[in-house]
């Protein structure tokens, strides 16, 4: 079977894949959340004309050729209007969010009146409408707000709170099972045997999982014997997961056995093998309704996948364009020779020279298996198949990480 290229195999993974279904968030619980449907305001904002300001509520004319006293016939409290309405020679005491009294148009702010008992003079003549929200200033009833596709954040949750919604149609979250396989693996803080290791692809891919808005379903470790794989497998349908990652196995070695045990289980293979390093035994496929991603057992591979594979299907089931792996420029901070058959995607550091020019220098070593330099990465370098050796300072895209 010849390798698939990168961008063919996302577009086969994404291609029968829709927004899940709506469900409804309380504001407290929508924090993050994929918004699912339009919003339309529910109320105008503010609702009446309203003083922006603490001062009185007056008639422009009365005091448009100076020298004016106006008397003070009654008070506005925020949330309490004055019932009356103001006549010639007349003003109300007002505080900031009151409506506006019937007969004023404008607001003499407090610092501008000199008042002794219940009349005022004007010490500074306001403009025309000064310091009067008009009804409506934020927005109008009916008017669509916030649409979909958006990720909801204290400034969306404020204004839908302020259009008088409690709570918010959302996408479901995605259930994305987690199962990590492998004779040779144990929990962080167990003790490993002499020669086993610690397992820590499934943490970097449940935050991975948490980080786009998906909920990760731990399956534990799974050791290499099919019955007790495909138990765990049929743990990830009983729990409807919609995504179940595999960690591991899924290779041609002897003691690679999730592609086999999930064919026996009903799995619909898409693909598998593709045309990247790190990643290449990166498997794909749907099992019933659950779709199937195989990773590779590589630490780094195993999350290099998962940014460019899982992460866009995770988006793509939250109803987001998944694009937000979008390639960026950047200049190289070393030569880098010319490259083979398939795309590679190369640690590097990442910073801005003294022109604002991102600046990505490979590391030296790039096995798969170390996980301490891409944490000190701050990007990842694409090179396409084929790419020719390259010099240092010459344009390169690379992913920012």
């Amino acid at each position: 079977m010849s390798l698939m290229p990168v961008a063919e195999a996302l577009e086969k993974l994404l291609s029968d894949v829709d927004a899940l279904d709506t469900e409804f968030a309380g504001l407290d619980q929508a924090n993050g959340r994929a918004l699912a449907e339009n919003l339309l305001s529910r109320r105008t904002q503010p609702p009446f004309a309203a003083s922006a300001m603490d001062g009185y509520a007056i008639r422009h004319l009365d005091v448009a050729g100076g020298g004016a006293q106006l008397k003070v016939i009654g008070e506005a409290p925020a949330g309490h209007g004055y019932t009356g309405s103001v006549g010639i020679g007349q003003a109300v005491r007002i505080f900031t969010g009151a409506p506006l009294p019937d007969g004023a148009d404008t607001i003499l702010i407090q610092e501008n009146a000199n008042r002794q008992e219940s009349r005022i003079s004007v010490l500074e003549i306001p403009d025309k409408g000064a310091f009067v929200r008009p009804a409506g200033l934020d927005f109008q009833k009916d008017q669509v707000l916030l649409a979909p596709p958006l990720k909801l954040t204290y400034r969306h949750l404020a204004l839908a709170a302020a259009m008088n919604y409690p709570q918010i149609p959302v996408v479901r979250r995605p259930k994305v099972a987690i199962l990590a396989t492998g004779d040779e693996l144990v929990r962080p803080g167990d003790e490993p045997g002499p020669d086993q290791i610690i397992a820590s692809n499934h943490a970097g891919i449940a935050a991975m999982v948490e980080d786009c808005g998906g909920i990760p379903l731990d399956l534990g470790i799974s050791p290499d014997d099919p019955v007790e794989l495909a138990s765990h497998v049929r743990r990830a349908i009983t729990a409807r997961a919609d995504i179940l990652v595999t960690l591991g196995g899924a290779s041609v070695g002897d003691h690679d056995l999730v592609q086999e045990v999930l064919g026996q289980q009903g799995m619909d293979l898409a693909f598998w093998r593709i045309a990247m390093r790190p990643g290449k035994p990166l498997m794909a496929g749907k099992l019933g309704t659950t779709k199937v991603l195989g990773l590779p057992g590589n630490p780094v591979s195993s999350l290099v996948c998962g940014l460019l594979f899982l992460k866009p299907l995770l988006q793509k089931m939250l109803g987001y364009r998944a694009d937000t792996t979008a390639p960026k420029q950047a200049i190289l901070g070393q030569d880098i020779p010319e490259n083979d058959r398939r795309q590679d995607y190369i640690r590097a550091t990442l910073h801005e020279d003294p022109d604002g020019r991102l600046v990505a220098t490979p590391f030296t070593k790039q096995d798969s298996s170390m996980l301490a330099l891409l944490a000190k990465s701050g990007a990842l370098i694409i090179r396409p198949p084929h790419a020719p050796a390259q010099s240092a300072g010459s344009g390169t895209e690379v992913l920012v990480l």
